[in-house]
């Protein structure tokens, strides 16, 4: 005759407080994301999964839990999905349902994904890495999915820029070239300025599935810095990129600033209550210390931002 075993989770807690999220972290699955008939994407994905736990009990039956966990993301990865985000978003609904005593149910899910790329002047094949993010979030009422990449390029600071231009004019003067030839010169050849490896960060939150291939998502965060950067650089592509850097040297702000502009012509279609989260970090090579901007808003106060319709 087997033994009851006590359910210990289910009793009452001595501190009666709820909790926010209580779940795991670090569990891998392969995901398989279809491409409309081209070969599907394969990834090794890192998940979280949280639930909400009321303030009544104690806990939520964690090795049990884990069981109905890894169920879950087994059915919700069995099938070519045709996004992460959905992926997240079964895994969310399937834990709301299986957990009587929460309203609310998280997953969040990261992966390493390989870009093809081709070398801008040598035209040679290469590869590049981005991080696909994807989380959905469920409750009774909706569920909301979000998708986005975090991607690396390159920055040129525009006040370093500045002060080696004018070093160069004064220079030019003295050596009795006139003004308008200096401007033509300065024109053509972009002067130096301090370059930092930049780290954009760039999703879309919305109520269901937002309908956006990660692909592009990955090609607006990389333009809105001031080159894209490739593993495989023979020398003219080397000046390609730190021509093109120079050419068009950013802020940190400005990242942020042209992510939000690629966004709003790139993905028109997005309804105005979708959710964009633009994150920069460069890496300064100048200081010890990281610059870093971001920017939360939804669809329709980017729009009216940049139509020039709100303050």
């Amino acid at each position: 005759m087997s033994q009851q075993l006590p359910d210990v989770q289910a009793s009452s807690p001595t501190v009666s407080i709820g909790l926010n999220r209580v779940g795991v972290t670090g569990v891998e699955k392969l995901v398989e994301i279809d491409r409309n008939g081209d070969r599907p994407i394969v990834l090794m994905a890192e998940f979280e999964v949280f639930v909400d736990l009321p303030k009544w009990r104690k806990g939520a039956d964690m090795s049990r839990n884990m069981e109905v966990i890894d169920e879950t993301l087994e059915i919700a990865v069995d099938d070519t999905a045709s996004g992460v985000e959905d992926v997240c978003g079964t895994a969310a609904e399937r834990l709301l349902e299986k957990h009587d005593y929460t309203t609310q149910a998280e997953v969040r899910m990261e992966a390493r994904y390989v870009v093809h790329d081709q070398t801008p002047e040598s035209d040679r094949l290469t590869q590049s890495t981005a991080d696909i993010i994807a989380s959905a979030t469920a409750t009774d009422e909706e569920t909301r999915e979000e998708i986005g990449a975090r991607v690396t390029g390159m920055t040129v600071c525009p006040c370093s820029q500045g002060m080696s231009a004018a070093r160069a004019r004064e220079t030019l003067l003295d050596l009795g070239v006139d003004d308008e030839t200096i401007e033509q010169f300065l024109d053509a050849v972009p002067q130096p300025g301090h370059s930092q490896r930049g780290h954009a960060t760039l999703t879309v939150e919305s109520s269901g599935a937002p309908d956006l291939d990660v692909i592009d998502i990955i090609d607006v965060a990389r333009d809105s810095m001031s080159a894209r950067i490739y593993n495989l650089a023979k020398r003219p592509d080397e000046d390609h990129m730190t021509y093109d850097a120079h050419a068009d040297a950013k802020f940190v702000e400005d990242c942020v600033r042209s992510m939000a502009e690629g966004v709003t012509e790139r993905f028109s279609h997005l309804s105005d209550d979708a959710v964009i989260t633009m994150k920069q970090s460069n890496d300064e090579s100048i200081h010890q210390h990281n610059a870093h901007a971001e920017r939360v808003a939804d669809m329709a106060e980017l729009r009216a931002e940049l139509n020039g319709t709100q303050d």
